[in-house]
């Protein structure tokens, strides 16, 4: 009986060395732990986790710098996934902007997910009604590597601006910007971020705060050119202080990876997302009105990796 018991014990040890051998873990870069980034990485772990014992991936999803910090970071090996903006996924796939001379060759679109429209939210007393009013004033361009840092230089470079036509350009991160609006450090801060959005919520309910509408022959330009922008419409009502909708023009988040990453590891990560398609749509606010059809075409101009394309096939939807 002994003997039986400690055949069953080593047998036990055995199983359990090779249950730990086929765990892989993966990686996913999000953004601010303010913004739905990091929602987004932190719901599709959830569900990948959900499952771990039949396909022995386990994943974590980390606050990040944002777009551009993703995907160098996906680029360097050290993420395997990770959220980014449409316009960021477009210029690293081409090598342009901020990427020129840095052309991401591997990277792969997975989905997209929530529009992000790129809002500007002032103080009720800073006198700014418009983007133009901006300039002269104390304004947070966001931190080095996110999105909409980079994306508040395309549009100021569309206008012919800089950031040094504001008197103070800061690189508060979104966890930080709120609360500097409403200190009067600053008079107005931007992000490019889907809403509802926490931050954004901070902000208008700690200070007389409207949201900014960004309008103008240079966006016209940009949406006109760019086929990663398109117009944008923040509802009235959804914020203190913005009864009135108010116009201006967004991004897609995207979800992408590297043509480096396994197949089998992209499908099951999809795989969990669509087939708990109503489980991730109430994980936050800005999922509610996700459609799959449009999740697999819109904002992605990389190409589709493998992984994620058998996936869609399985389903029919391509």
């Amino acid at each position: 009986m002994k003997t039986l018991r400690t055949a069953a014990f080593a047998a036990a040890l055995v199983a359990g060395a090779a249950t730990a051998q086929e765990e892989r873990f993966i990686t996913i870069g999000t953004g601010g732990q303010t913004g739905v980034y990091f929602v987004v990485g932190q719901s599709i772990c959830r569900l990948v986790n959900r499952g771990t014992a039949e396909h022995g991936l386990k994943c974590t999803a980390p606050s990040t710098g944002g777009s551009i910090a993703n995907i160098n970071a996906i680029k360097a090996g050290d993420m395997d996934m990770g959220v980014a903006q449409s316009d960021w996924q477009y210029h690293a796939y081409n090598g342009t902007s901020e990427f020129e001379g840095d052309k991401f060759d591997k990277l792969r679109a997975v989905f997209s997910v929530h529009g992000e429209p790129f809002t500007v939210v002032a103080r009720a007393d800073s006198g700014v009604n418009t983007f133009e009013d901006l300039f002269g004033k104390r304004v947070n361009v966001g931190n080095p590597g996110s999105g909409q840092r980079a994306t508040m230089d395309v549009v100021l470079n569309s206008m012919g601006k800089a950031a040094s036509d504001f008197s103070l350009a800061s690189e508060l991160k979104p966890a930080e910007q709120a609360a500097a609006l409403g200190d009067n450090k600053v008079d107005a801060i931007v992000y490019t971020v889907g809403h509802p959005n926490g931050s954004i919520q901070e902000a208008v309910s700690t200070t007389d705060a409207k949201i900014v509408p960004v309008t103008g022959d240079a966006i016209d330009g940009l949406v006109n050119d760019n086929p990663f922008y398109a117009k944008a419409t923040i509802p009235g009502g959804m914020y203190k202080g913005t009864d009135d909708d108010v116009e201006t023009f967004g991004v897609k988040a995207t979800f992408v990876t590297s043509s480096d990453v396994p197949e089998d590891v992209v499908y099951q990560v999809v795989k969990a997302v669509f087939d708990n398609f109503d489980r991730f749509k109430k994980l936050h606010p800005a999922f509610e009105n996700l459609k799959e059809e449009e999740m697999i075409m819109d904002g992605l101009s990389a190409p589709l990796h493998p992984g994620a394309e058998k996936y869609y096939k399985e389903r029919g939807w391509m």
